[in-house]
Order: C-alpha cells, then sequence, then structure tokens
C-alpha cells in the first residue's frame, strides 16, 4: 500500500465537566470508588451539543493544524457509535456545516476501536486516489448512551472529538507506517447497546429502558481487552521489526487506569512511556486515540523521528494498532 500521511491532527472537548463529586450526588458511589477501579477524576458532557457539533469544532482545528481549508478535502470519514441521527449519516452532516458538497461521507462504527478502522480505509483510498486529503474523524456523545441509574457504566465515560487529514503527500513528517485489525463477532454480547436497531426497534408509547444504554460484563471485557490489545501490538511491532523498545510513545485506548497498567506490564513498556488522560476525560469510546494524540501532540510530547504506537479495543468485538512515525 502506498505510505500515507498525517497532515493535521485536532481535538474538542465540551466545556461542561462532570466530576467526581459531582456524581456522588446522582448516583450510589463515591470518588474513593471510581478513582481507585478506573482512574477516571472528572469527564466532560455536552450540554446540547451533538455528535456533529463536536466533529466539526475537531475538524477545524486539525484543518487549522495542516494549514488546509474544507474545500482540499476529498473525503470525509467519522468513527462514531453515537451519531446525530440514524438518518442521515453523521459525515453528510458534518459535510454540510463544513460548507462542501459532492464529496463522499462515510459512517464507521466499530466501537471504540472506530479511529482505527476508519484511519485503514482512509489509507485505502489514499492508495486509490492520489490526490486525496481524507479527513478521519471520531466523535461521541457518550452521555447520550449512559444510564445515570447505573453506577458500573454511568463513572466511565465521556464525550469528545479528534480528528487528522491523511494523505500521500510528502510534506508532512508524520508517517503512518502501518495499521493492523481484526474482530471477533462471538463475543459482542459482553459490551451492547442493543436497543434502538432492528432486533430491539423503538415502539411508540413504550417506556425506554435499560436495553438503550451501554451494558457491559465488565470483568470479562477486561480480560478480553488486555489480551487483545497486548497480541495485536506484539504482532504490529514484530511484522515491522520492531520491539517495544523502539516505541517512544505509547497511546493506548484510554478505558480505564487498570486496563493501560495491565497492557503497559505485558508488553514491558514503563509507564513514563505511556500517554495517559483518562484521569481527565474518561472513556471517550472512538473519540479516545486521536483526542490522546492530539493533546500529545499539542503539548510536545512527541519529538521529530519518534515512533508511537497506538491501540485499541472495543465493542463487537473489535480491535486494532497503529504505528505513527514523527
Amino acid at each position: 500500500m502506498e505510505k500515507c500521511n498525517i497532515l493535521g491532527i485536532g481535538h474538542f472537548v465540551p466545556n461542561k465537566i462532570l466530576t467526581n463529586e459531582d456524581l456522588e450526588k446522582i448516583v450510589d458511589t463515591s470518588d474513593e470508588w471510581i478513582t481507585t477501579r478506573t482512574g477516571i477524576k472528572q469527564r466532560h458532557l455536552v450540554e446540547k451539543e451533538t455528535c456533529s457539533d463536536l466533529a466539526f469544532k475537531a475538524s477545524l482545528n486539525a484543518l487549522k493544524d495542516a494549514n488546509l481549508t474544507p474545500e482540499d478535502l476529498t473525503h470525509i470519514l467519522i468513527a462514531t457509535f453515537t451519531p446525530d441521527a440514524y438518518v442521515p449519516n453523521a459525515s453528510t452532516v458534518l459535510q454540510a456545516k463544513l460548507g462542501l458538497k459532492n464529496i463522499p461521507c462515510f459512517d464507521v462504527n466499530a466501537a471504540c476501536t472506530g479511529f482505527l478502522y476508519a484511519l485503514e480505509l482512509a489509507r485505502g483510498i489514499c492508495a486509490i486516489h492520489e490526490k486525496a486529503k481524507v479527513l478521519v474523524v471520531a466523535s461521541e456523545i457518550l452521555s447520550s448512551r449512559m444510564n445515570f441509574q447505573d453506577r458500573t457504566t454511568c463513572v466511565l465515560f465521556g464525550d469528545a472529538a479528534g480528528a487528522i487529514i491523511v494523505s500521500r503527500e510528502s510534506s508532512s513528517n508524520i508517517k503512518i507506517k502501518d495499521v493492523r485489525l481484526k474482530a471477533d463477532g462471538t463475543l459482542g454480547n459482553l459490551l451492547t447497546v442493543i436497543g434502538g436497531g432492528s432486533m430491539h426497534p423503538p415502539q411508540l408509547g413504550k417506556i425506554i429502558d435499560e436495553k438503550y444504554f451501554v451494558q457491559m460484563k465488565g470483568r470479562e471485557v477486561f480480560k478480553h481487552a488486555v489480551r487483545s490489545m497486548a497480541s495485536i501490538c506484539e504482532e504490529i511491532l514484530e511484522s515491522n521489526n520492531l520491539s517495544s523498545k523502539d516505541i517512544n510513545l505509547f497511546i493506548p485506548h484510554q478505558a480505564n487506569i487498570r486496563i493501560i497498567e495491565a497492557l503497559a506490564k505485558k508488553l514491558d513498556l514503563s509507564l513514563d512511556k505511556v500517554y495517559i488522560n483518562v484521569q481527565n476525560y474518561g472513556n471517550t469510546s472512538a473519540a479516545s486515540i486521536p483526542l490522546a494524540l492530539s493533546e500529545a501532540y499539542e503539548k510536545n510530547k512527541i519529538r521529530k523521528g519518534d515512533k508511537v504506537l497506538l491501540v485499541a479495543f472495543g465493542g463487537g468485538f473489535t480491535w486494532g494498532a497503529s504505528i505513527l512515525e514523527f
């Protein structure tokens, strides 16, 4: 496949912050309970914004970083499982907000791995279209899928968006070296939002119940997440003749601190090489990786020549990894 580059990076989070202390007033929990089990101290939540609103603002930041305008884009991809609506798709709504017409738009739903799935699709587009400039956005409104009576899930998630511009142009120093993706649908029942689809469609007059919110069997998800992410990291490193010692910065999906620490230990990576921001944002699903990447980039945590390893795991199950070189 033709080598692709990242021309610009950006992110956006809503202003409203919900702290653990705030959650103590809503559900039977405590700051100590949440922090010990997840590492999360706060999360950002929308008030009236939608998935496309956050995506729009993250996209503008990525375009500014790339010194591009919306008119330079040739394709739009959004990774999300919390779109504004089922129809029209989120990427066409974003297209309109960017003032564009005619360019192809794709929505990608691979839950928390969605950004890496969209990244691989962008690479494919760039391989076919030499002049392509692909906007890849991950935007999630997890608060719209939270049951705030369920303390095991409502403490975990936040709202955010992250974006990159992918192209074959060689002007960028950020190289996408490789992407690897996997899935196992036989385990899909362990992490679900089953309400609203054709299996459990909405019905007039029926009360919304737990089917419409995130449901998760946490212990089993933890086990599969650590094992699967460690395995795909080892696979992508080996296929690129690298080891964990060659990685300058590791950006894992920000699910919770226990998963991050267990994964780093399996890969023999010291925590000072791991970028962690779960304490500030919670689990933002598909937005987790580009949010962390953009923040690390903005804070100059990544230097020229650095190799950055990305990895994510989500419902489906889906998982994936990527290596970037700056």
